[in-house]
């Protein structure tokens, strides 16, 4: 009998169905977006809608069926994988609004708090004054963008009797219960994302010292798990689909539901499995679990996640974890960060006075405004005669964290710099600045990679998902300025999507498994139903490499001096008071 697995990816606007077959084909995609509210006068604060999620989701299910004409009582396993957002419900799942003002706590549709916004800053300082052994587990940092900061404002922020209907999901959880009814929650969501410390539980003195003591005297029953209710990555949620939900996403009731995961998870598992075509031509042997202590999965779209497993705990500052059980059991992950890449790699470029010029050109060639730009800078090389794209921006550096640094410094009061700046509106600079955005983000990726293997990992190559490893040039600096290969599984933009089809299918195939072979029968299916990958190795001169070296050099550089400079500052202001 043929069996198919569907899997669900939500990203930061959109939701993503993909239909995938046992070996791992991919037989049908849908694409439905999903909308994001800003407040015109604060920057901080992006909102969605568990509402319209859901049924973006639905749209998108019901058209991979549709494609591919596929019986749906032949899907067998379903998996979900989604942000690290807040969505926030009553008790009987329905949404209470998370907007600041006279309707915070009430019924309302926006109920997520996007992983992006902000709003939280002073209850993360507060989380981080604390010193609490938590803390140990998120490089020392808790950043603002996870969820215990966001809950603390909302307890701030609204009315008791409103705080104390609520109850909590991290996004992945809110789709497996959305779709099963079940409140358990993943591992993966409450280890990496809501301060469950991996082998010990709840921690009941950091969230009394922190104000959400009622958190504790209720059971934790607001943020689950308060049953025990904790599954690893695929394990089945519930009795599968609901009546109603399997109605809504035109699939059969009982459909096995995978435990959920991070976006970011699921694109270390749609990746690290991969093969790989070897010096030679041939393609490499199927990987053992073993060897994913050696491949650093980086899934790379609006911003970029870096992640790696490792059988033991290793504690990197500034990189989150190391989380135990976050998605096979008995490894533990590590997981650093660049909270804007491809968002500012867009923010560069459009907002440059070229930008409308490149446009034009683009649409003139057929082409897409990256290979534009790619091509000026291949036109400069000559004109200029420099022997790389590095010699032509070589007076020119950027430190890349407008919104601050998630890894591995885990300040999100860090800013961007530009230094080099010329008098130049053509699209010639448009283009140099292009590349010194892309040498930035290169750089970043070394420096949270050299903070994790210099605390004991062992990283030795790259595996890249997501719509930047379309980039080639910016692959290519991956692997230049790390000096390891970088893997990038085919068809890349579907490696998340797939992840999460892989959870599907772990979910239906659970009964055969049990006990120790839980983690060993994920691996393999990873293994089984990865596509092979590209390889880009490290191709860069002497002269070029001895440009990057000086280039990270100044990189490095330029975080001491910004924190100098920002002391001086408030130093001054402090003098005055």
């Amino acid at each position: 009998m043929p069996a198919y697995y569907v899997g669900v990816d939500v990203g930061t606007g959109s939701a993503r169905a993909a239909l995938v077959q046992r070996d791992g084909t991919l037989v049908a995609t849908s694409i439905h977006d999903t909308p994001t509210w800003r407040d015109e006068e604060d920057h901080r604060v992006f909102e969605q809608s568990t509402t319209a999620t859901w049924a973006a989701i639905c749209s998108a299910v019901k058209g991979v069926i549709m494609e591919s004409k596929v019986d749906p009582s032949d899907v067998k396993g379903l998996g979900f994988d989604a942000t690290c957002s807040l969505a926030v419900t009553d008790m009987g799942g329905n949404p209470i609004c998370i907007t600041g003002g006279e309707n915070l706590g009430l019924e309302g549709e926006r109920n997520i708090i996007l992983w992006a916004d902000h709003r939280a800053e002073k209850e993360a300082e507060l989380i981080n004054s604390t010193g609490s052994g938590v803390l140990d587990y998120v490089g020392g940092v808790m950043s603002l963008e996870m969820e215990i900061p966001k809950i603390l404002w909302l307890k701030n922020h609204m009315k008791p009797e409103h705080f104390s209907r609520c109850q909590f999901f991290d996004l992945p959880d809110y789709l497996t219960y959305r779709a099963t009814g079940s409140v358990a929650r993943s591992c993966c969501s409450l280890t990496c994302k809501c301060s469950y410390v991996p082998g010990v539980g709840w921690d009941a003195g950091f969230f009394e010292q922190i104000g959400l003591g009622e958190l504790v005297s209720s059971g934790y029953v607001q943020i689950g798990a308060s049953s025990g209710v904790l599954l690893t990555a695929g394990e089945p949620v519930g009795k599968g689909l609901t009546k109603k939900a399997a109605q809504e996403l035109g699939l059969v009731q009982g459909t096995p539901v995978g435990s959920g995961i991070i976006d970011a998870y699921a694109g270390w598992i749609g990746t690290v499995g991969a093969k790989y075509k070897e010096e030679g031509g041939n393609l490499s042997p199927p990987a053992k679990i073993k060897e994913s202590s050696h491949r650093l999965a980086v899934v790379a779209g609006t911003s970029t996640c870096h992640l790696v497993q490792n059988p033991r705990g290793i504690f990197v500052n500034g990189v989150w974890g190391p989380y135990r059980d976050a998605v096979i059991p008995g490894y533990w992950m590590n997981e650093g960060g660049q909270s804007s890449t491809g968002q500012l790699i867009h923010f560069v470029t459009t907002t440059h006075p070229a930008y409308s010029g490149l446009l034009k050109i683009a649409e003139g060639g057929n082409a897409s405004a990256h290979e534009v730009l790619n091509k000026k800078l291949d036109e400069l090389v000559k004109l200029e005669s420099v022997s790389s794209r590095t010699e032509l921006t070589k007076d020119l550096h950027m430190y890349p964290d407008l919104r601050g640094n998630r890894s591995p410094i885990a300040d999100p009061r860090m800013r961007g710099s530009v230094v080099g700046f010329a008098l130049d509106g053509t699209i010639n600079d448009l283009a140099r600045k292009y590349n010194v955005t892309l040498e930035a983000i290169a750089l970043q990726t070394k420096h949270i990679v050299d903070e994790m293997n210099g605390k004991g990992h062992e990283i030795r190559s790259i595996f890249v998902s997501g719509g930047q490893s379309k980039n080639v040039a910016l692959m290519q600096l991956f692997a230049n300025t790390c000096n390891m290969p970088v893997v990038i599984p085919q068809p890349s933009s579907t490696a998340v999507v797939t992840g999460a089809a892989i959870l599907g299918r772990f979910a239906a195939e659970a009964s055969e498994r049990s006990g120790e072979q839980n983690g060993k029968g994920l691996w393999d299916i990873m293994v089984e139903m990865t596509a092979p990958g590209t390889v880009i190795s490290a191709s860069v001169s002497p002269r070029e490499k001895k440009l990057l070296d000086a280039k990270y050099s100044i990189f490095l550089e330029a975080i001491e001096i910004q924190k100098r400079w920002r002391k001086k500052m408030e130093d001054a202001v402090s003098e005055e008071n």
